[in-house]
């Protein structure tokens, strides 16, 4: 009998393995529109220079966009993503340990990169034109590794998993513009540059597509322990 049962639960964790089509299927309410930005944003890539764009965005703001800013930065902060898993941990192992280990997989490739590209931030890149820029009160502007935007990749990241897990997928464009406004929020505050953030989504969605296809296909993670969290 126990053997039956051990068979009956392999059978169903080879059913339950999916194709990166349906991968693709449950987040195309978040993935479709945001080729179209994707692809709105190389144009304008090609268009304009990148001071040009620094500029066009830098030159707009006000009282209280500069409050709310560094407030919807967080949201891309890795501690949120940390948080998150913490938080998951309480009622399923599966959707803890998939924050967890995307976050660390897409951060640690983002980490790779700026230190591979050493790239200066706005502060530093334009310090013979440091009187022309805004720059929002009490928020630390760093000068150095500025590519790829680690904010922007985590926030698209979890845009990604979020609507991954989302059984109304009308949520897909709004975790989608949370994603953007953490990477607008990234050039507003004069921490990184348009192609940083460009970058930091590619960075955020297409590694964690391949993460979410290869990590829920394990039969591991689909073991009824795995669903449970600490509370039980």
């Amino acid at each position: 009998m126990a053997h039956d049962s051990f068979i009956a639960i392999k059978k169903q964790i080879i059913l339950m393995k999916m194709t990166m089509n349906e991968v693709l299927g449950r987040i195309k309410t978040f993935l479709i529109p945001y080729l179209v930005i994707l692809c709105i944003c190389l144009v304008i890539k090609l268009v304009y220079t990148k001071s040009e764009i620094y500029f066009a965005v830098n030159a707009h703001y006000n009282p209280f966009v500069d409050w709310i800013e560094p407030y919807v930065t967080d949201i891309g902060n890795g501690w949120t993503a940390v948080a998150i898993a913490a938080l998951l941990m309480l009622f399923n192992y599966r959707k803890a340990l998939i924050v967890a280990s995307s976050y660390a997989v897409t951060s640690i490739l983002a980490q790779i990169l700026k230190y591979l590209f050493d790239a200066p931030r706005p502060k530093l890149y334009f310090k013979d034109q440091i009187s022309k820029i805004h720059f929002v009160k009490a928020v630390e502007i760093l000068s150095l590794h500025s590519f790829p935007s680690g904010h922007t990749v985590s926030a698209f990241t979890l845009a990604v998993i979020f609507t991954y897990w989302s059984k109304n997928k009308a949520w897909g464009p709004v975790f989608l513009l949370i994603a953007v406004m953490v990477g607008y929020s990234r050039m507003y505050l004069s921490e990184h540059f348009f192609e940083d953030v460009t970058a930091g989504s590619v960075i955020g969605v297409v590694p964690t597509v391949i993460w979410l296809y290869w990590l829920d296909n394990k039969r591991f993670i689909q073991r009824p322990k795995w669903q449970k969290g600490l509370l039980g």
